[in-house]
C-alpha cells in the first residue's frame, strides 16, 4: 500500500487536491482509497469529521476519469438527509472542478423541475435521499441501469429513519454487478446484517472502534432540573462568550420554542428541523456559518451533514432517544483534527438515556454541578420514595445532597 493514497489518484485529482491544500490523507482515506480503486466492496467505519466523504468520492471520481465521461448515471450516493446530500454534492463538485464530470443533488423540499432539467443534461454522479430518488425513477427522469457503484452514506441513520424498504426498491433498479460501499460512524447489528446481505465479500475498514467518540471532543455533563435548562444554556453561552453554538433538541416544537426564548435572552438564534422548507434551512445554516446567527437549534435531522470546520461547541439540550445519535451529534465539533467541546444538560428524567449512551461508548462521562444550577435532590428523593425505590438508591441521592457544594466532577 502506498504511503500516501492520494498518489494513486488520477493526476487531475492530485492537482486539485494540492490546490485545495490536501497534502496527507486522513486515516480512513489512506485505508479505504486503495480498496475502492481496486473495485472492492467496502464497509467503512469511522467517526464523523474524519474525512469519510473524500474516502469514497475521490476514488470513484478517479474511476470515472479513467473510463471517460459518458453523461449517464454511473455513481449513486444515497444519504438519509437533505443536509448530508448537499454536503456530499458540494464535495464532489469541489473535487471534480477541473474535469468534465457532472453531479446532481436530488432531495425533497426543493422544486423537482430544476432537478429534472439537470438530469436531462446528463450527470455521471447522483447524490440524493431515498424518497426523491424514487420520485425521479417513477417519472423516468433517472435511470440506474448503467450504474457502476452505489454508496450508502450513514446507513445506520437510514435504517433508523425507516428507509430500508426504499433502499431495497432502489436496488431493484440497479445492475446486480456493481461496486457497493457502506460508510458510517456507527454499526449497530441491523446495519451489519444489511451490509453482509448487500455487499459482496466486503473489506472492513475501521480506523476507530465502532460506536466510539472522537478523541478530539471533550465531553461534559451538567446535571440540572429540566425547567432550568434554558436558563443554564443562556448562562453558559454568555459566560463563556461562545460565538457559534449548535444546540440539539428532540422535537420540532422544542427547537422553535427554545430558539424564541434564546432570542428573548438577547441571543441571535434560529431553529432548523425537518418540517422547515429547504430554503429556510439553507438560510439558517448560511447565517450560522457566516456568524450572523449565534445559536443554531436543531433536531437530529441536522446531526449528519453539517460540516462547519470552526465549530467548537455543541450542546445537547436534550439527550437523544437513540444512543447512537449522541455520537453523530457531538461529531459536529472536533472535526479535521481540531478540538471541540460537547456539553449535555441532563435532567433526572434522562438518566436512563445517559446510561445507554455511556454503555454504547464504553465510557463514563464526567459530570460537573454548577453553583446555582444544582438539581433539587430533595425532589429526587421524594420522587424516588413515591415510586417505591430501593433504599440503596435513596442513600446514593442523600450522599449526593451532602456532597453538593460548588462544582464537583464525577
Amino acid at each position: 500500500m502506498s504511503d500516501n493514497a492520494f498518489t494513486l489518484l488520477h493526476p487531475t485529482l492530485q492537482e486539485t487536491l494540492a490546490s485545495l491544500g490536501y497534502s496527507q490523507p486522513t486515516e480512513i482515506q489512506q485505508q479505504a482509497i486503495p480498496y475502492v480503486l481496486a473495485g472492492k466492496d467496502v464497509m467503512g467505519a469511522a467517526q464523523t469529521g474524519t474525512g469519510k466523504t473524500a474516502a469514497f468520492t475521490l476514488p470513484l471520481i478517479h474511476q470515472l476519469l479513467e473510463s471517460g465521461a459518458k453523461k449517464t448515471t454511473r455513481v449513486l450516493v444515497v444519504t438519509p438527509t437533505r443536509e448530508l446530500a448537499q454536503q456530499v454534492y458540494d464535495k464532489v463538485t469541489e473535487y471534480s472542478q477541473n474535469t468534465s464530470l457532472k453531479c446532481v443533488a436530488l432531495y425533497g423540499g426543493a422544486n423537482i423541475n430544476p432537478q429534472k432539467s439537470q438530469l436531462a443534461k446528463g450527470a455521471e454522479i447522483v447524490v440524493g435521499t431515498p424518497g426523491r430518488l424514487l420520485d425521479h425513477l417513477h417519472i423516468g427522469t433517472l435511470r440506474l441501469n448503467s450504474l457502476d457503484a452505489l454508496v450508502l452514506d450513514e446507513a445506520d441513520r437510514m435504517l433508523d429513519m425507516g428507509f430500508i424498504s426504499d433502499i431495497k426498491r432502489l436496488m431493484k433498479k440497479m445492475p446486480a454487478e456493481r461496486q457497493t460501499l457502506f460508510f458510517s460512524a456507527t454499526y449497530p447489528k441491523q446495519v451489519m446484517d444489511l451490509a453482509y446481505k448487500l455487499l459482496n465479500d466486503p473489506v472492513r475498514v475501521e480506523v476507530s472502534t465502532a460506536n466510539s467518540t472522537a478523541d478530539t471532543v471533550n465531553q461534559l455533563i451538567h446535571p440540572v432540573d429540566r425547567k432550568r435548562k434554558r436558563e443554564l444554556l443562556s448562562y453558559l453561552i454568555g459566560s463563556k462568550n461562545l460565538r457559534q453554538v449548535l444546540v440539539f433538541a428532540k422535537t420540532r416544537q422544542t427547537t422553535e420554542a427554545l430558539a424564541n426564548e434564546l432570542k428573548l435572552d438577547g441571543l441571535e438564534a434560529e431553529a432548523i428541523h425537518g418540517e422547515k422548507t429547504q430554503g429556510a434551512r439553507n438560510r439558517a445554516l448560511e447565517g450560522f456559518k457566516e456568524g450572523k446567527v449565534r445559536v443554531l437549534v436543531a433536531t437530529d435531522v441536522a446531526a449528519r451533514g453539517l460540516d462547519i470546520p470552526s465549530l467548537d461547541t455543541v450542546f445537547n439540550y436534550e439527550l437523544p432517544h437513540q444512543a447512537e445519535d449522541y455520537i453523530h451529534r457531538i461529531g459536529r465539533t472536533g472535526r479535521a483534527g481540531k478540538s471541540g467541546m460537547a456539553i449535555s444538560l441532563v435532567s433526572r428524567e434522562e438518566e436512563g438515556m445517559l446510561t445507554a449512551i455511556e454503555t454504547l461508548i464504553d465510557q463514563r462521562l464526567p459530570q460537573e454541578w454548577l453553583p446555582g444550577f444544582e438539581p433539587d435532590l430533595n425532589a429526587d428523593i421524594e420522587h424516588h420514595e413515591k415510586r417505591g425505590g430501593r433504599g440503596g438508591e435513596k442513600r446514593r441521592l442523600k450522599r449526593q445532597l451532602i456532597k453538593k457544594s460548588g462544582a464537583k466532577k464525577r
